[in-house]
């Protein structure tokens, strides 16, 4: 039972570490262009303070490992090729998004990328809801924050 246990343990804390992997990434790519590009675009009324955006990245991130963390307990059955690879298109995409909009200082490129990354989670959530319901939950935060981001995103490019 012990090492059923730390089998659990090691799968959680993987699935959590990677997400947060590609968020740490994201965030080197984001810090460059902070205090500079980015504070001299205009931007819509509604965009948050650059503070939030740390945090609730974090507790999205950890969500979606634990989304992850979930469907790997159920097990991936027949469809783990389809599974890995929408779970892990939706972190790519997330990350090229951040390396669009804050590296190339491309926010029309970036509105671009995000609509995929918006129809990437969309169908991750809805895989991942027919192996675990509450995996598929996890992610609908995600996919409200990421439609926020949108309509950010699109106003900048409107603005710019």
């Amino acid at each position: 039972m012990e090492k059923q246990n730390k089998k659990k343990i090691f799968k959680l804390i993987l699935s959590i570490v990677l997400t947060l992997l590609i968020g740490f990434i994201g965030s080197l790519i984001t810090n460059k262009s902070l205090d500079t590009w980015y504070n001299t675009i205009k931007k819509p009324s509604f965009n948050p303070p650059n503070w939030l955006f740390a945090p609730v990245w974090t507790i999205l991130f950890i969500m979606i490992g634990l989304s992850f963390y979930f469907v790997w307990e159920r097990g991936f059955g027949n469809k783990v090729k389809t599974l890995l690879f929408v779970f892990l298109l939706q972190l790519v995409l997330n990350l090229l998004w951040s390396y669009s909009f804050f590296g190339l200082t491309n926010p029309l490129l970036a509105f671009i990328v995000i609509i995929i990354l918006w129809i990437a989670i969309l169908i991750n959530i809805i895989i991942f809801y027919k192996v675990s319901k509450i995996a598929g939950f996890l992610l609908i935060p995600y996919i409200l924050w990421v439609s926020f981001a949108s309509i950010l995103n699109l106003a900048i490019v409107i603005l710019n």
